[in-house]
């Protein structure tokens, strides 16, 4: 367990790190409707990671118990998606609908980007 909530502090540091660089382009760069909608959609990624990790740590407390739990948090995750692209719509002067399905996706990349720096890590240690 303490694997976990080590793997899920890194994670939210990784993401804290990105949204800071998407607010920094959005502020200095010409491109304010790209790095905006990143930053919209990397927002909204942020919140299904914090979601998904909360969801998975009551499936493993539940699993430890014998339990059995509702689910993960899918369709939740799914509404953020589609609420991010309405709001993309929404104000497409602002924001670039492109930019803003690359964000969503910003939460994966961070967990293969975690995954492969600490497998990295691992190995070079030898544990």
């Amino acid at each position: 367990m303490k694997d976990y909530q080590q793997m899920i502090a890194r994670q939210r540091k990784w993401m804290f790190f990105l949204l800071a660089i998407l607010v920094l382009g959005w502020g200095i760069t010409p491109w304010r409707p790209v790095f905006l909608g990143l930053l919209l959609g990397s927002v909204l990624s942020f919140y299904n990671l914090w979601l998904m990790q909360r969801k998975i740590k009551k499936l493993g407390d539940a699993s430890e118990k014998q339990q059995s739990v509702r689910g993960i948090g899918t369709f939740t995750r799914l509404a953020s998606g589609a609420l991010a692209v309405v709001i993309a719509l929404q104000f497409e002067d602002h924001l670039h609908l492109i930019s803003v399905v690359l964000g969503l996706m910003a939460a994966y990349i961070v967990i293969v980007i975690d995954y492969l720096f600490n497998n990295s890590i691992v190995k070079h240690n030898g544990r």
